[in-house]
Order: structure tokens, then C-alpha cells, then sequence
């Protein structure tokens, strides 16, 4: 078996876009059906959707229940396994709010936005 930092374990479940922004949205409002998360996350289409969905249920971060009704209806949550990473990923928001205001007072705001 390879030998490697287990920070990498951890961002191989996180590495990605969308994957931070669906778990932030899970565990802000819970359990959500597709279209909801769809909806929640401006600028993601259906496959990257079902993609990230798909990979973060194989790691048991993300929960899917299948509710055998017609018309059929599934919801995502997070897992029991997967609210571990809550404290986590509002570290990163932190951190990451913290230093967007570090360099827009270190370089300006307009100067930041000339280069995005």
C-alpha cells in the first residue's frame, strides 16, 4: 500500500468545486432532493451534480434514501459519518473569508478583481 499524507486522504473526499459547496448546503439545510441542491448551486448542471453526489456517497460522506412512492423521491443528506466533517469545512469558510479580506487589504479590491 502506498504511503502518503493523510492530508491527501482528506482532500481527495473534498478535492473539486462543487463538492465543498453541496456539503455546505447539506448541512445547512438538511436533507435536500435533487432538484433543491440543483437549484441551490447556481452554475452546476445534472451530470457534475450526479458525479459529486455519486462520489461522495461512496465514501459515506453523503447519504442517499430512495422513497419507493409515486412518483419516486430521493433526498441527500449527510451521512452520520460525514457530519465529522462540518467543524471542518467551516474552518476552510472561515479561513477562506479571512484571506479573501487579507488580500483585498493587502492588494485592494480593485486591484483583486482586475486579475479574477
Amino acid at each position: 500500500m502506498k504511503q502518503y499524507c493523510k492530508f491527501e486522504s482528506a482532500l481527495d473526499i473534498l478535492i473539486g468545486k462543487w463538492k465543498p459547496v453541496i456539503l455546505l448546503q447539506l448541512i445547512a439545510n438538511g436533507a435536500m432532493r435533487f432538484s433543491e441542491l440543483q437549484k441551490a448551486i447556481p452554475g452546476i448542471n445534472k451530470k457534475m451534480l450526479t458525479q459529486q453526489l455519486r462520489e461522495l456517497e461512496y465514501n459515506d460522506i453523503v447519504h442517499r434514501e430512495v422513497y419507493h412512492q409515486i412518483p419516486p423521491k430521493v433526498e441527500y443528506s449527510i451521512s452520520e459519518y460525514g457530519q465529522s466533517l462540518g467543524a471542518v469545512l467551516q474552518v476552510m469558510n472561515d479561513w477562506g473569508t479571512a484571506h479573501i479580506d487579507h488580500m483585498n487589504m493587502l492588494y485592494g479590491a480593485e486591484d483583486r478583481s482586475e486579475q479574477e
